[in-house]
Parts: C-alpha cells; sequence; structure tokens
C-alpha cells in the first residue's frame, strides 16, 4: 500500500481520536475554569491561608511537568490509596486524564484570572467603595464584569495549549488523536503517513482556534471603544 492510501486510510482513525481530543480538552479546561476563578480570587484574597494555600497550589502545578502530573494521578493516586485502605482501586484512564489536565489547567487560568482582576484600575473600586459597596459587591458587579472581558484571548490561548497537551495522555492509554494514530501504526506498519495525518489534525484544530480567539479580540476591541 502506497503512502497516499495510507494516508486516506489513517483518516478515519484520526478524526475519531481528535473528537476524542476535543472533548477531553473542552471538559479539562472547563474544570480548570473552576478551579482557576476560585484559586484566582483566593491568590489575591486578604486571607493569608487562602492566598498561601492557592499559591503552593499554583507554583507546584506550574513548577511540574503535565507527563509526570498525569502519571502521579494514574499511578501514584490508586497506589496510596491501596496503602491507605488495603483494597485495589484503578483509576479509569479517561477520569485521570482529565482529573490531570483540568488540575493543570486550573493553575494556568488562576494566573489569568488574577492578571485580569489586577488589570482594572484600582481607581475603580476605591470609587465603588466610597459609594458604600462591599468588597464582594464590587467584586461582582465591577470587576468581575470588565476582568471577564480581559481574560477570554487567554482563555482561548489556553484551550489551545491544552489540546496539544492531552497528547499526553496517550502514555496512560487514552485514545485521543496521537493514542489512535499509535494504535493505526502497531497494525501497519506505516508511521510517516500516520504522524503526517496526526500533524494535519493537530495544526487544523489549533489554527480554527487562534482564528475564533482573534475573532473574539476584535470584538472585545470593538466593544471597548464603543463603552
Amino acid at each position: 500500500m502506497d503512502f497516499q492510501e495510507m494516508f486516506i486510510k489513517a483518516l478515519p482513525y484520526l478524526f475519531t481520536g481528535a473528537v476524542y481530543t476535543i472533548w477531553i480538552t473542552a471538559i479539562a479546561v472547563s474544570l480548570g475554569v473552576i478551579i482557576g476563578v476560585f484559586m484566582g480570587m483566593a491568590r489575591i484574597s486578604g486571607n493569608i491561608i487562602l492566598r498561601g494555600f492557592a499559591r503552593v497550589y499554583i507554583d507546584c502545578i506550574r513548577g511540574t511537568p503535565l507527563l509526570v502530573q498525569i502519571l502521579i494521578i494514574y499511578i501514584g493516586l490508586p497506589n496510596l490509596l491501596h496503602i491507605l485502605t488495603g483494597n485495589q482501586m484503578p483509576i479509569n484512564v479517561y477520569v485521570a486524564g482529565i482529573a490531570a489536565c483540568g488540575l493543570n489547567s486550573g493553575a494556568y487560568v488562576a494566573e489569568i484570572v488574577r492578571a485580569g482582576i489586577q488589570s482594572i484600575a484600582r481607581g475603580q473600586t476605591e470609587a465603588a467603595r466610597s459609594l458604600g459597596m462591599t468588597q464582594a459587591q464590587t467584586m461582582r458587579y465591577i470587576i468581575l464584569p470588565q476582568a471577564i472581558k480581559r481574560v477570554i484571548p487567554p482563555l482561548g490561548n489556553e484551550f489551545i495549549a491544552m489540546l496539544k497537551d492531552t497528547s499526553l495522555l496517550s502514555v496512560i492509554g487514552v485514545e485521543e488523536l496521537t493514542r489512535k494514530g499509535q494504535l493505526f501504526i502497531a497494525v501497519t506498519y506505516a508511521p510517516f503517513p500516520v504522524y503526517l495525518g496526526i500533524l494535519l489534525i493537530y495544526l487544523a484544530m489549533t489554527l480554527s482556534i487562534s482564528q475564533l480567539v482573534a475573532y473574539a479580540e476584535r470584538r472585545l476591541a470593538v466593544s471597548d471603544r464603543s463603552n
């Protein structure tokens, strides 16, 4: 079978993997946004315990490789539970993969949220407090609505980064795009057309998302000027 035939034959398998890649990325980044919003706000909190906890979490996650985090959750956590309880508690590869990616994304989203909040002029907070608004009301009605606009483009970039990082989940057997390609290669012994297909699909996905992010940035810029 020649190069072109092998390339075409591999595409259905790779497209299936691409769907899983997008699905895993969407769930992981959604989990990361939930974690990141709380950790980002804790990072600038006046509570020293919350601030310290958020800083430790962010530094630990950002300071260690995602691959190691994946292996700790998939292999290390069940071993720890076995030591503590005496029972075997294996973790589903998809659950472990999404959990690891979500926790990883949460640390980066936390910094995005923190930067977005701190980018709002301090005078707006002081003006709101002078009008009798509480800190919570100021954050909810004044700061967050403006910060959300500013964090959307960086969140798009985080989605792209996580989309590519999901390829690391192939190590634990998650059948995303890269793993689907590896399984196909194991049967056909034709690595080059398959890896070329993987590369092109990743490129198509990241470029498409980049265009959406750029469009969102333009719309937000127009909205800011009109206001």
